[in-house]
Formats: structure tokens, sequence, C-alpha cells
């Protein structure tokens, strides 16, 4: 993403992995401020931070793909540690904010907080970090709330636990829906644009194309 030269607003980006989960909390920077957000801060914050002062960056906000406790249980410290506020998920995943002490409680996690955003994302919003603006997608299925963040003018999207390179969100927690994500995939995403690059939450990002192509749960071998 750095290396894009066409954009308007050029950007900078590190994918930190955390946790356990090996996921995908990313730091998005505008290279003409160096102005920054936390994307997913899932856990351990001091590698976190450390990213932060690496890339010698500003954070201004954390984002927040889904309210899953691998991509939420490190948000309330981090918010505190930052003094910034935290936007999204859509007010759909509430009910998983609420609770993740519990959720924590199933993984052996226990330095977790429940919290709420300081602002719901809803379809059509948009969300800024220094000269960068990113649409707001509504993308129900891996969980209700689950939004995405794309910005047209560098086609590039963040796209949480929504669709990964050769598989999508599982469906099998509470509020989980397969038929709902594939319809949020193909009626939010696919029309985005082949040449759309994305990061999602865990392992590898990938191109909307080379998905529409080849991933199984698109092409209707799976």
């Amino acid at each position: 993403m750095a290396e894009q030269t066409e954009s308007k607003a050029k950007a900078g980006a590190m994918i930190i992995p955390v946790t356990p989960f090996e996921q995908n909390c990313t730091l998005i920077w505008c290279t003409a401020t160096w102005k920054a957000v936390v994307i997913d801060p899932g856990g351990e914050v001091p590698k976190i931070q450390a990213a932060i002062s690496q890339a010698d960056v500003t954070v201004e906000k954390i984002w927040l793909t889904h309210g899953h406790i691998d991509h939420v249980g490190g948000a309330a410290d981090l918010r505190d540690a930052l003094k910034v506020e935290i936007l999204g998920p859509h007010i759909a995943d509430k009910f998983l904010l609420d609770h993740v002490v519990e959720s924590g409680a199933r993984f052996g996690i226990t330095d977790v907080r429940n919290f709420a955003p300081d602002r719901w994302l809803e379809e059509g919003n948009q969300v800024s970090i220094g000269e960068l603006t990113f649409d707001i997608l509504h993308c129900p299925g891996h969980s209700p709330g689950s939004v995405v963040f794309f910005n047209k003018d560098m086609r590039f999207a963040h796209v949480g636990d929504v669709l990964f390179n050769g598989s999508v969100g599982r469906t099998d927690l509470p509020g989980g829906d397969h038929a709902m994500l594939i319809g949020s995939i193909k009626e939010k995403l696919l029309p985005l644009g082949d040449d759309v690059s994305f990061i999602c939450g865990h392992g590898a990002g990938s191109r909307i194309g080379h998905e529409r192509m080849t991933n199984p749960f698109l092409t209707g071998a799976m």
C-alpha cells in the first residue's frame, strides 16, 4: 500500500499480528500528515504501541471492523493509553462488545474489558485520517455488525473477517449467517472492482479480482 503512486493521498501500512489468533492488527497512516489509525487492536497492546513508535506516526483513531474478541481485546486499553476515540463497528455488534470479558474467558484471556465505541458506524458513513477518506460498507454475515473500510482513490479496502485470501469468514459463531455473508461479499465487495486490493483480519491479503476468479466460496465449488 505504501507503494501507491497514482493516488492523490498516499498511505503507509504496517500489519501487526497479535494474540494466539494471529489477528492482523493494522496501522495505516497518511504520508502527507503522518496521522494514523489502528484497525482492530485485538490484544498485546505494548506490541502495538511499539509498532506505532517504530512507524513514528501519530495515532488519532481506533477503528473496529467487528466485535469478536480477537479483534477488540486490546481496544479499551489502547484507547486509554493513546487518549483517542474508537469508531465502529456497526451497532448490530453491541452484544459482542457488551460481553468481551465473557468471550475472553472462553479462551483463557483475562486482561480485557467490555466497552462501547465512541461512535457506531453505518452504511454510507465516511471516516478519515489525515488526507485519507474511507467509505463504510456494512457487510453482515461473519458477525451482524461487520463493516469494511474502503478508500476509493487508492483502490484499497480493509475487510476484517468478511473475506479472506481463498476463503470467507466463519459463520458458526453467534450472529453468523453464511448466506448473508456471501450476499454481503457479492453485493458490496465484488462491485468495488477487480483491481481493489485488501487487507483481511488473518493471513495474507489479496485482490477482489483474484478472489472473484479463484475463491471456492465465490465460484460455487463450496
